[in-house]
């Protein structure tokens, strides 16, 4: 049926309702209303289920280790000495465990883990399944940077924080975005009466060209627009995820006499989703 046909067979206040549910429909599918979670289906591109107990796919991820770059805590002021040793991460019944230890001469050692050079994305579904450790001091994170990282350094590359915590406070986590010249934008979630550290969470953003949604289960608490920034809007290149336990650093703070050691993020499982048009 034509268009003409159709409205000249409906009454102004239908044709009215009609005009109203499809602007609704339009708001719902933008990133205008905040609270509102944007109506998709995805298709899965890639993931790590760690379902195989011991070392890391070796297919899948790389490992950061030492203490940073310029030996400066990697450029947070964090006490960590990333390692590759199987008491610092290993898979184990089907979870992936990072653990931060602290030695006998009052030094730490953790993991980091990144799929730079082997898989990054632009756009889509990236999550993770996560149950955080606990105590003062402990930053545990899930996040990405830009693959173009080594030619543009951060934060020129950009940088998109799906998740940071801060180990004293078990009952909030964080969310952010970096990027040139030098802007953070952040967010962050909490519950009143649960912990992070005691069962796990599904963290996860849906990025598009012009919106990153952040997510805490189902929840939608964080919508970041290049209105939003004090700078450029670098996030339409492809990034790679990233994976650690810092210990200290200018984020969290620092551990106290109590803080307890060692402390596990437990990883379930890492997905990523690409839009299905």
């Amino acid at each position: 049926m034509k268009t003409n046909q159709l409205t000249g067979l409906l009454s102004p206040f239908t044709l009215h309702l009609l005009s109203f549910t499809l602007m609704l429909m339009l708001l719902c599918c933008s990133c205008t209303d905040n609270s509102v979670p944007l109506e998709r289906s995805w298709e899965p591109v890639w993931a790590d289920e760690f379902e195989t107990s011991g070392a890391l796919d070796a297919a899948k991820w790389t490992y950061d280790t030492g203490y940073g770059p310029n030996n400066d805590g990697w450029g947070n002021s964090e006490m960590q000495i990333y390692t590759a040793n199987p008491e610092n991460i290993a898979v184990e019944d089907g979870v992936l465990k990072i653990t931060a230890i602290k030695n006998g001469d009052g030094g730490y050692t953790s993991a980091r883990i990144k799929t730079h050079g082997l898989f990054d994305w632009t756009y889509g579904r990236f999550e993770a399944r996560i149950k955080l450790p606990y105590g003062p001091g402990l930053w545990p994170a899930f996040w990405m940077l830009g693959a173009d990282i080594d030619s543009n350094p951060w934060p020129g590359c950009g940088e998109i924080d799906i998740m940071e915590g801060k180990g004293g406070e078990p009952n909030v986590v964080y969310s952010a975005l970096h990027g040139p010249p030098g802007y953070s934008v952040t967010g962050g979630y909490g519950f009143q009466n649960a912990r992070f550290d005691t069962g796990y969470h599904i963290f996860a953003v849906e990025w598009t060209e012009n919106c990153i949604d952040f997510f805490v289960d189902s929840t939608l608490y964080n919508r970041i627009t290049p209105n939003d920034l004090t700078g450029e809007w670098v996030f339409n290149r492809p990034f790679f995820i990233i994976l650690n336990l810092a210990v200290g650093g200018t984020f969290p703070g620092y551990p106290v006499g109590d803080t307890p050691f060692p402390q596990t993020m437990h990883v379930d499982y890492v997905r990523v989703y690409k839009e299905i048009n």
